[in-house]
């Protein structure tokens, strides 16, 4: 591992200053210049057609879905929607791109000129400025064998699977990100989670980083100073969960102080970010734009979105995440943190399901924040993963509201749920666990405690109220605690005539 100093001392000494570049790919049913399918999965190489492949004599064809799903992009960014645009070829080494160069937008990008508000942790909104959203394809995907990292250093042979070549993407570019400081690697992550939560709103991609469908390429720079000269950056490559993007920038703001308090000068690379042990390594030289050799593309047309369509996308768009945060706040009367919790638990959508299906919303907060998120971490999954539905959340919560259920069977009958048992009614009847609500049932239960400790009725009859605790104890371990406890002690005070 390389020199390191502590993270404290990095961002004390130096400025950290980011960059972010984050491809997202297209829910598109093809290709962005082909009518092969963009299917995740599938049997390697499979979803191909001679324009995937760069066959001589083929010809792409613009994506129009894609078009419209880039403008969704840079309308939800807040970014200008070009009036022109047009594709490029970039020229590069692509052992997963068969016609050896990337179609992808250079100086003429779809959007332009952006913001992204991003709410941290407590609260505060921190800006990140946009300096565009291009469209281009997505490369195959290499695997190498042989080896001990997975890469090619060391491998015996790789194998190409072209499935993903020609997949559409979206990639925004940050400008440099300043005055994040020591906060720069929550920054990081919590601009990337807030765009994931924006392509997921807009309805452009599924977004799932775990199968690759949002990646980031984290740059790090320092600088002795705020009003200093950039530094030199590095770039890390394909970084994919949000905790990734946090350790990266964390990991190199401490190399690079290093680097820096040795008197030694940053090297402008490429990186690779390892999961077990959150470090980077080196990749190669960073490229420079120049160097890949960019022309327009000679077998695609300019596009021209017109203003008219541009703003029926506008109109089309729906609630984005953050504003939608700020109405459910004020409808449901969560405290700023209990909201946060909620979002970082990945619980608002299941609870806005819960309160539209009929339960409140603090009901449905203590649901899914309380029993069910234990579950889940037991489980090893996520909320979305729990075999269980908003509905039936609702429904559980009804039986409590109407006295069918108090809180310790309603948690016995969510383990039925979850076990797979039926829904709560049927779990409640299956299990035999629906309060008991028949008075003469209960009655005959006061009147048998009573009978056990005549004492008691003494006590409370000589003002000692809270004797009637025992009793209402007996009664529920009588009925295994399907009475309800407050009717319980009505009837102890009626049975010793208070």
């Amino acid at each position: 591992m390389a020199d390191l100093i502590k993270y404290e001392d990095a961002v004390s000494k130096y400025d950290p200053v980011l960059g972010l570049e984050v491809h997202v790919e297209l829910g598109t049913k093809t290709k962005m210049f082909d009518a092969a399918p963009n299917e995740f999965g599938g049997d390697p190489n499979t979803f191909l057609t001679p324009v995937s492949l760069g066959l001589p004599g083929s010809l792409p064809v613009v994506n129009a879905t894609a078009v419209e799903y880039a403008i969704r992009i840079g309308l939800a960014l807040n970014c200008k929607i070009a009036e022109y645009c047009r594709f490029s070829r970039k020229n590069y080494f692509y052992p997963d791109l068969t016609k050896a160069f990337q179609t992808s937008q250079y100086d003429e990008p779809i959007a332009y000129d952006g913001y992204l508000d991003v709410e941290l942790d407590d609260g505060e909104i921190f800006r990140v400025p946009i300096e565009r959203a291009h469209m281009e394809e997505d490369a195959g995907k290499n695997t190498h064998l042989g080896g001990d990292s997975g890469r090619i250093h060391g491998a015996s042979a790789s194998l190409v699977d072209y499935n993903r070549a020609g997949v559409p993407l979206v990639e925004i570019v940050t400008r440099p990100i300043e005055g994040a400081g020591e906060r720069a690697p929550e920054v990081a992550a919590k601009y990337v989670q807030t765009l994931r939560d924006i392509f997921r709103a807009i309805g452009v991609s599924e977004a799932r980083m775990e199968r690759g469908n949002v990646r980031a390429d984290v740059n790090v720079s320092l600088r002795p100073s705020a009003d200093a000269p950039l530094g030199t950056r590095t770039e890390t490559k394909n970084v994919n969960s949000f905790r990734s993007i946090e350790r990266a920038v964390r990991y190199e703001i401490r190399r690079q102080g290093a680097t820096l308090d040795k008197g030694e000068a940053v090297f402008q690379e490429t990186r690779h970010f390892h999961e077990e042990d959150g470090s980077t390594s080196s990749g190669r030289a960073k490229t420079d734009a120049e160097d890949y050799r960019y022309f327009p593309e000679p077998d695609l047309v300019p596009l021209r979105p017109s203003r008219e369509w541009v703003e029926e996308i506008r109109a089309s768009l729906p609630e984005l995440p953050q504003e939608r945060r700020r109405r459910l706040l004020a409808e449901w009367g969560y405290t700023d943190m209990e909201m946060r919790d909620v979002v970082n638990a990945g619980a608002l959508d299941l609870i806005e399901a819960t309160v539209n299906a009929g339960a409140s919303a603090l009901a449905a907060r203590k649901w899914w924040m309380g029993e069910l998120s234990r579950a889940a971490k037991d489980a090893g999954i996520t909320l979305e993963e729990l075999p269980i539905e908003p509905v039936a959340i609702a429904q559980l919560q009804q039986m409590v509201d109407e006295g069918k259920l108090n809180d310790k069977l309603a948690r016995q009958v969510l383990e039925g749920v979850l076990a797979g048992e039926g829904d709560p009614a049927k779990v409640a009847t299956d299990r035999g666990l629906e309060v008991v609500s028949d008075d003469s049932a209960l009655i005959a239960a006061v009147d048998e405690a009573l009978a056990a400790d005549p004492s008691i009725a003494e006590a409370i009859r000589g003002g000692r109220v809270q004797a009637a605790g025992a009793v209402v104890g007996a009664v529920m371990k009588a009925t295994r605690g399907q009475a309800d406890a407050a009717r319980v002690r009505e009837l102890v005070m009626e049975r010793v005539g208070i």
